[in-house]
């Protein structure tokens, strides 16, 4: 049955048409100033000195790793709870994961479960802000100032997002963020990494470009670069996107909020939690079935009325890729591998009307009741 709710949809208004259409008309595709214009009020933002554009949250990952000289047999924690790109930053240069579980209500890492993995192979923390709740950054901080070790934030999913009155963006040596067409705001495909680290920046900003220098002239390289750069048209939907993000997330926020009201009266389902001394910055709406029912055949029957839902996340240090490289894991993270198992996406966008929450959670209800 073809659904009849969309899982997901950008917020697209007619300013951001102009600005893309305006970029087009005058011909300067690339390398041109509306990626200094994001920029520039990417970091005002967030409250940084630099951001970098690149073409998408994994490049902006991939590009951290590589100027904090993370390389063969360094060894990063990190959640198996996210997304293949947080692991896959740093698996490009030969780093290894260790794998953290996960706090059983944000699903953030569990920051308990870092000393005890320390080693003198040691060399960073990879923080995932998941579904845009920010992970526990004072002790985060207090751990890598300890052993002395490098924060990568992923704050792919968090744009906005605010731990203590502090934006993310502000904590570890570099963060990134992405602008994919499902995010909070988006470019279509696109990513940035915000520091206030110079040299992490500088060194990015040449990575992204083939490794040329600022003031070197086209052909001559100081770095192994790559073509990470994010086109003019991109930087001109994110420009316009970034006016109204303020307004973008508390339109996602009044939806969360209505989709909890209405689950909040079932025992069979947990809504997200979020804690009382952070901001949210909703990615997704991911709810939390209880122990015994079947995640899968939940997801089948609603897709049956049209009403599309998916599985989040599938862990890490599951798949098939890093079984081969790394032996079987399965066991060494209860909390996620249990959670992995019932956490649901709801269908999540700006634009969704109330009745289309009613219907979402009324076809959630019976698919639960037929398999319970």
């Amino acid at each position: 049955m073809r659904n009849i709710i969309s899982m997901s949809l950008p917020d697209i208004n007619e300013e951001d048409v102009s600005s893309v259409g305006e970029v087009v008309r005058s011909g300067r595709l690339a390398l041109g100033p509306k990626n200094e214009e994001f920029e520039a009020a990417i970091a005002g933002f967030v409250g940084v000195k630099h951001a970098v554009t690149v073409s998408s949250g994994t490049a902006a990952l991939h590009l951290i790793v590589r100027s904090l000289d993370l390389k063969t047999n360094d060894e990063i924690l990190v959640p198996s709870f996210t997304f293949a790109a947080s692991v896959n930053s740093f698996l490009y240069e030969g780093a290894r994961p260790v794998f953290i579980d996960i706090e059983d209500e944000t699903y953030t890492i569990d920051h308990s479960g870092l000393e005890r993995n320390i080693n003198n192979k040691t060399k960073a923390i990879m923080v995932v802000d998941v579904f845009g709740h920010p992970a526990e950054w004072d002790e985060i901080k207090r751990i890598a100032e300890k052993y002395e070790l490098k924060v990568i934030d992923d704050s792919c999913e968090a744009i906005g997002a605010e731990y203590k009155d502090r934006k993310l963006g502000q904590f570890g040596d570099a963060a990134a963020f992405a602008f994919y067409p499902n995010k909070q705001m988006t470019t279509g495909e696109g990513g940035v990494i915000v520091t206030d680290d110079d040299s992490i920046a500088d060194m990015c900003r040449s990575m992204r470009n083939q490794g040329r220098g600022e003031m070197n002239s086209w052909l001559i390289h100081d770095y192994l670069g790559y073509n990470y750069r994010l086109d003019e048209m991109s930087a001109a939907l994110g420009v316009s996107q970034l006016k109204r993000l303020d307004d973008l997330l508390k339109k996602r926020e009044a939806v969360a909020k209505l989709y909890t009201q209405k689950l909040t009266e079932f025992d069979w389902v947990r809504p997200p939690v979020v804690k009382p001394y952070v901001h949210m910055s909703w990615f997704v709406y991911v709810v939390t079935l209880a122990e015994g029912l079947n995640r899968d055949e939940i997801i089948r029957e609603m897709e049956k009325e049209g009403i599309p839902a998916r599985g989040y996340f599938s862990p890490i240090h599951t798949q098939k890729y890093i079984r081969k490289l790394f032996g079987n894991l399965e066991g060494t993270l209860p909390v996620t591998e249990s959670v992995a198992k019932r956490t649901l996406a709801l269908p999540f966008h700006n634009n969704i009307r109330n009745e289309d929450v009613d219907i979402v959670v009324d076809a959630l209800k019976h698919a639960v009741m037929k398999y319970a």
